[in-house]
């Protein structure tokens, strides 16, 4: 739960990051090399591994980028959008699906 007076957007941005940083952990520990996915941002990052991942090595990682709901509606650009233009149940998602994913790290 933010804490009161938190700027929305920021946090979802921030767990928007935390995801990426966790996908890419995940990768790394898989032995997932895909040099183009090390660089790019959701959504594009999920697209990339979706094309790619292949073997049982996968599968924790996969759960998350196979979930059309994972990190939905989130791009690196919101960092400079609006307060209003990010939707409150957006960053209540975002919160919880990098939690779940921070937490898969090393499975």
């Amino acid at each position: 739960m933010l804490a009161k007076g938190t700027c929305r957007g920021v946090a979802g941005y921030l767990y928007g990051i935390a995801a990426e940083c966790a996908v890419k952990a995940m990768m790394e520990a898989a032995n997932v090399r895909i040099d183009e996915a090390f660089f790019a941002h959701f959504p594009d990052l999920r697209t990339i591994l979706r094309d790619a991942l292949r073997g049982r090595n996968v599968k924790p990682l996969s759960s998350f980028i196979n979930d059309d709901s994972f990190m939905n509606n989130w791009h690196v650009r919101m960092r400079y959008a609006g307060a209003k233009q990010i939707k409150d149940e957006w960053v209540i998602s975002w919160a919880d699906q990098a939690g779940r994913v921070v937490n898969a790290m090393g499975t």
